[in-house]
């Protein structure tokens, strides 16, 4: 039977509608580097950057040698809330060495973790968490024992709201930013005021970040030797420095040799890592998350103890033109198991 004039016209338009879906639309849809950001002048604002930082016809061009992005961890790649995920490991490696270090259980801070009250272990200070870790899971320790010490326990543990491994806790749209910038020749670091050890045991995984490129609070090593006279490196009760505040400056300075192109935070502890940052020649690009969503993740700032957010550091961040990111409007998902 003959087809009408109209009839094949309309069949011949829906034929190419499906070729274009089938090929063109997925190849756009690909061109997104942050599908998991909402179009906006936050998304903009890291694409423009890394455009102009890696077009060599551009006036802001960077070599490859020198792009550097610095990525703050516990509240900026993944959930610090209701307690830092280090801070939970600590406490339940606490209760496993007290037979070990009885005299502690009488002595602040950890009086206060075996007490139970969540209130009072909420008014720790980071101080008290490092005190927690150097002193009960860190100390005594050969470096692999505390190594798979960590992988244990996040085989094992779960986050107390969402009930998921805290590797599963990552920000889909931060670890998009991550590998978009990697795609365009940056190198990501972790500097973070959790301990390098333990962060140093997932980021490979987590963020595809290696080892080497994380850069944490760090307690001291002894060097020695095993029953069996293999050399080995043991944790001591030494700390060797906090990467926290003025203290990431120094250990970007420390451990990296390079002023980064962009960093990214969530706290006042970031603060002098933005600012370091900003302060080098050429482009740069601050970004700070702001944690607004209660529904999906936890809205939290300047009363918090964990992650504190001041209006300081938030009208200091918009005086000096700083990008805020927004979890509630920016994001269209925060975990990739939405």
């Amino acid at each position: 039977m003959k087809q009408s004039p109209l009839r094949l016209h309309l069949t011949r338009w829906a034929a190419f509608a499906v070729l274009w879906i089938a090929t063109v639309a997925p190849a756009h849809a690909q061109t997104d580097p942050l599908p998991s950001w909402n179009d906006g002048s936050t998304k903009q604002a890291i694409v423009a950057f890394v455009k102009a930082t890696t077009d060599k016809a551009s006036a802001k061009y960077v070599e490859p040698e020198a792009r550097i992005a610095t990525f703050d961890q516990d509240g900026t790649t993944w959930v610090e809330q209701p307690m830092y995920g280090e801070a939970m490991f600590a406490f339940d490696q606490l209760a496993l060495e007290l037979d070990k270090h009885p005299r502690l259980r009488y002595i602040e801070p950890f009086k206060t973790v075996m007490s139970g009250d969540q209130a009072a272990i909420a008014r720790l200070t980071n101080e008290d968490l490092l005190k927690i870790a150097a002193a009960i899971t860190h100390s005594g320790m050969t470096v692999p024992q505390f190594q798979q010490s960590v992988r244990d326990w996040l085989a094992s543990a779960r986050h107390p709201r969402f009930q998921r491994p805290y590797t599963d806790l990552v920000y889909q749209p931060m670890l998009e930013a991550m590998q978009y910038l990697r795609a365009n020749g940056f190198k990501t670091y972790i500097v973070t005021g959790g301990g390098q050890d333990f962060v140093r045991e997932y980021a490979q995984r987590a963020y595809g970040v290696p080892p080497e490129q994380v850069v944490g609070s760090a307690a001291d090593t002894a060097f020695g030797y095993d029953k069996n006279g293999k050399a080995v490196l043991t944790k001591t009760h030494k700390t060797l420095y906090i990467d926290d505040k003025a203290g990431k400056p120094l250990a970007i300075h420390l451990m990296i040799g390079a002023r980064p192109l962009i960093a990214f935070g969530n706290s006042d502890g970031d603060r002098e890592m933005l600012e370091y940052t900003e302060a080098g020649d050429g482009p740069h690009l601050m970004v700070l998350v702001h944690h607004d969503d209660a529904a999906r993740e936890y809205a939290y700032g300047p009363a918090s103890k964990v992650g504190t957010f001041s209006d300081a550091l938030q009208a200091e961040a918009r005086q000096r033109g700083w990008t805020i990111i927004s979890m509630k409007n920016d994001w269209n998902r925060i975990f990739s198991w939405e």
